[in-house]
């Protein structure tokens, strides 16, 4: 059987939107990619008074006209068979996960109560604000952040890690199969959590003789169909969340005791510079005093305008974390791995 993985870029499938994930750019092109972000981030840094006023207005339409989705937690169900029935898996990397195309095909009704694949569908995006937000992708920086992940010999044992903007849940997994002594997924849409991320983390979970450390040596799964054989234990390490940032991270802070994170994991998801706000809040209430987030990201995103310079400098100027690029990869279009931790911190 045929394991190979698409990458969610399959030619016939691809949005505009992944047409940049193809480009395979020309010197020139990377340093355009550079110099815009660097440019938005000097422009970030000293706007004349009616760039300031223009951005004013254009931020209280966008508060207008966008919902706050609220914080809800999904549970697991008992009977695990059902999470994943019907569902196609592939594998990358040593990890299952569903096959994102089919889910597009076939997932509607009561399975997407909030249409975002048919919206998704329909207006051929990938990115509609307040509405969806790309989890139906695996978008190519998540794999640039597995991979430094395992470079960098990150140690999840025993630590508390949360998969933030999580999609597909890749992330999390890896740091479940890391033995991490919890691991919480939040994504902007519960249609994710219900179809995509649960379902791979169960996946993930079944009996199989694997090692938990060496993702690129565990043998490939059968592609279907799949038997609920999972360890109860790891997923009793699970918590699954869908709402916006400012929510799902209130539900956090609330909780009892309030929750903490060693480790925060995210991944494309600076694209916007409206919702940097929102991203630096959440980290900085949901981080641990002496915790990590690692960040994967584009230089710069063409259309939205967000990008690694761009966010630096508004972490800089918020004064609260210190920031490091720890790795950058020059393939396609520039990307960066950027570690984040409190200013204080050790």
């Amino acid at each position: 059987m045929d394991f190979q993985f698409n990458f969610a870029v399959d030619e016939n499938e691809t949005s505009e939107a992944d047409a940049h994930f193809l480009l395979l750019c020309s010197p020139e092109q990377k340093q355009e990619s550079t110099e815009k972000s660097r440019e938005s981030a000097d422009l970030a840094a000293k706007p004349s008074p009616k760039l300031a006023a223009a951005k004013h207005q254009d931020e209280a339409a966008m508060k207008k006209n966008l919902c706050v989705k609220a914080a809800k937690e999904h549970s697991i169900p008992q009977d695990l068979n059902k999470v994943l029935e019907n569902k196609v898996m592939e594998t990358v990397l040593g990890l299952s996960h569903v096959k994102l195309s089919v889910v597009e095909r076939t997932c509607s009704g009561d399975a997407d109560s909030e249409g975002i694949v048919s919206k998704s569908v329909s207006s051929h995006s990938d990115l509609i604000p307040g509405v969806y937000e790309g989890g139906l992708k695996i978008w190519e920086c998540t794999f640039d952040l597995m991979d430094y992940l395992t470079e960098a010999e990150i140690e999840f044992t025993n630590k508390t890690v949360l998969d933030l903007g999580c999609g597909a849940g890749l992330l999390g997994i890896v740091a479940l199969q890391g033995e991490a002594a919890r691991v919480h997924f939040q994504d902007y849409n519960s249609t994710v959590i219900d179809e995509i991320t649960l379902p791979n983390v169960v996946a993930n979970c079944i009996s199989e003789g694997r090692g938990g450390k060496d993702r690129k040596a565990s043998k490939p799964p059968s592609k279907r169909p799949r038997k609920a054989e999972s360890s109860l234990d790891v997923l009793s390490r699970c918590r699954f969340f869908s709402g916006d940032w400012s929510q799902v991270s209130q539900l956090l802070s609330n909780s009892k005791p309030c929750l903490k994170y060693d480790i925060i994991l995210t991944s494309e998801t600076i694209y916007n510079p409206d919702c940097y706000s929102a991203l630096h809040d959440t980290l900085a209430q949901l981080l641990d005093a002496n915790g990590h987030v690692y960040l994967a990201s584009k230089v710069h995103y063409f259309g939205v305008g967000g990008g690694v310079y761009l966010f630096e400098k508004f972490i800089e100027d918020k004064n609260v974390f210190r920031t490091s690029l720890v790795k950058t990869i020059d393939q396609g279009l520039q990307r960066c791995i950027m570690e984040i931790a409190f200013k204080n911190s050790c």
